[in-house]
């Protein structure tokens, strides 16, 4: 893999997507990058009745729009996804692709009514981030629930797992 890009998709935290560049150029061993010419309207994939974004479109415009030229590309947002099957999601993959997107959206405290903790929040987008980035290269989710590609369908469960891949998991990046 030569890369990974990181797109930009509004609204975001820009400050939260340069904090990914560091971690994820350590787990991943690559060049990490944020694309900082053009960010993704994600106003095509509301859907009204929901009021939530459809992840799955999204993911097809990041597709259609970024040529991952041999790496891989995230696209990163707050706003709530969803899939038509789930209530929300806090990603969406290419399974063994290149592109995935993540929200951060359902990751932060108040959400759930508690203070801002922004070390924590980080935390969570890093491990979601990963796991997304972890999907497009084949790995589906993991039974270790200390391994980041372990599923996670709450903000708890997210909380219990690292950031990095089991023995297992890394072994087939």
């Amino acid at each position: 893999m030569s890369s990974i890009l990181i797109v930009p998709i509004r609204p975001v935290d820009h400050a939260a997507l340069t904090q990914l560049l560091a971690p994820l150029k350590d787990i991943f061993h690559t060049s990490a990058a944020i694309e900082e010419i053009k960010y993704l309207d994600p106003a095509f994939a509301f859907d009204t009745y929901r009021n939530q974004y459809n992840s799955t479109l999204l993911l097809a415009k990041i597709l259609g729009t970024y040529p991952a030229a041999g790496g891989k590309v995230i696209g990163i947002t707050s706003v709530d996804l969803f899939v038509p099957v789930l209530t929300y999601v806090f990603g969406e993959a290419q399974l063994d692709g290149t592109s995935a997107v993540v929200s951060s959206f359902r990751l932060h405290e108040f959400f759930y009514g508690y203070d801002p903790n922004p070390v924590l929040e980080q935390q969570r987008l890093l491990k979601e981030t990963v796991h997304e980035i972890g999907h497009t290269f084949g790995l589906i989710h993991c039974h270790n629930p200390e391994c980041v590609m372990h599923t996670s369908t709450s903000v708890e469960e997210i909380d219990l797992k690292s950031e990095r891949f089991c023995t297992e998991c890394a072994g087939s990046i």
